[in-house]
């Protein structure tokens, strides 16, 4: 019987998101680590390897999908109340210790982490995402950087039939690979996981590429959102919270930021549970740094409103939420605040999702 990463090698095609060294090697480009493969060699990814001076690279299968409210991705200033629709394949270019989708992300890594591959063409995943009422497809569950010419085809499909395309992402990008996805996503979500290259190194990877991507993303035109998974002890002191947070306000000070509540998973069963206290107390950095939308989540119904859209002229409420529920909604057709008249950075549907 085949192992996966058999299986997995079999379901691939040439790759687009390469270029051929001097020596021989191939570089490629679809993630920060930039891995420059000999024949035979896999990259930190796990699922992009060198075959015959050619790269290859996954196709023509999900490891997962699901249908959820835009919140969870989470995107609170696109399309609020919109069902999108996941999918996700196998690997990743980190290796969090406390990753929620460890048995996708990890496969290759991990033999406990168990997730079968299901045969699918682009047109089969339009096709139940449509069904289903979803507004948006997304690509997330596993890095979706690593599987971007996958990414595309399904996107190409989903935008001509009228969907939003977007990415969950740990943003560990490479100027080839934002060009490359460019025309086809529209939405992207960054895990800005610390504001220490140490701790980037522990979970894999370096701070820089991320913190050049999130500038690109935002200087390209994606519509972005950034998300803090706060770990007590790893990533929560007010210095390092100051500094993630002008970071990101230097950037755009109009670029929502959620800190969201750590559990206990996978690997790292040590440091406590993030409490609402500790969230609230990082949201106050960002609002003190000059951040106009910050949230707090996975804490649902404990953070006051620290889940809820207001104007950053006014004031006023334009989101009144619960979770992932929308509870109320003001933000008008043409994406303004209904008391000022304020134009509300995001990306707003012309119907209210409570009719």
């Amino acid at each position: 019987m085949p192992t996966l990463a058999e299986l997995l090698a079999r379901e691939t095609r040439e790759g687009d998101l390469y270029a051929e060294l001097p020596d021989g090697r191939l570089q490629c480009y679809a993630c920060g680590h930039c891995c420059p493969l000999p024949e035979g060699a896999i990259g930190v990814c796990k699922v992009r390897f060198n075959h015959d001076g050619r790269l290859r690279v996954p196709w023509g299968y999900v490891g997962g999908v699901q249908c959820d409210p835009i919140e969870k991705k989470p995107f609170f200033h696109a399309y609020p109340g919109a069902l999108a629709f996941s999918f996700g394949m196998l690997g990743c270019d980190l290796h969090c210790g406390y990753c929620q989708n460890w048995v996708t992300s990890q496969a290759l890594r991990d033999p406990a982490a168990i997730a079968a591959p299901m045969l699918v063409e682009p047109a089969d995943l339009v096709r139940d995402a449509l069904r289903l009422g979803a507004r948006a497809i997304v690509s997330t569950y596993n890095e979706p950087l690593i599987t971007s010419e996958w990414a595309v085809a399904v996107f190409k499909e989903a935008k001509a039939a009228g969907l939003v395309t977007g990415y969950v992402s740990n943003g560990n990008g490479t100027p080839q690979v934002l060009e490359y996805i460019r025309p086809w996503v529209d939405l992207y979500k960054v895990d800005l996981k610390s504001f220490d290259d140490r701790r980037y190194r522990e979970l894999g990877g370096r701070l820089a590429p991320i913190l050049d991507t999130i500038r690109r993303l935002h200087a390209m035109g994606f519509w972005l959102e950034i998300v803090t998974l706060l770990i007590p002890g790893f990533n929560d002191s007010r210095d390092e919270l100051t500094r993630l947070t002008n970071v990101i306000a230097g950037v755009s000070p109009d670029i929502p930021w959620h800190v969201t509540a750590f559990h206990q998973d996978y690997k790292m069963t040590d440091p406590a549970n993030t409490t609402a206290g500790m969230l609230a107390a990082a949201a106050a950095i960002g609002r003190a740094n000059g951040l106009r939308h910050v949230y707090a989540g996975n804490l649902p119904g404990q953070v006051g409103d620290l889940e809820d859209t207001r104007c950053a002229g006014c004031g006023g409420l334009l989101v009144a939420r619960r979770g992932y529920h929308v509870r109320e909604y003001r933000i008008t057709p043409g994406g303004r605040c209904p008391s000022c008249a304020a134009a509300v950075p995001g990306r707003w549907s012309t119907i209210s999702p409570l009719r």
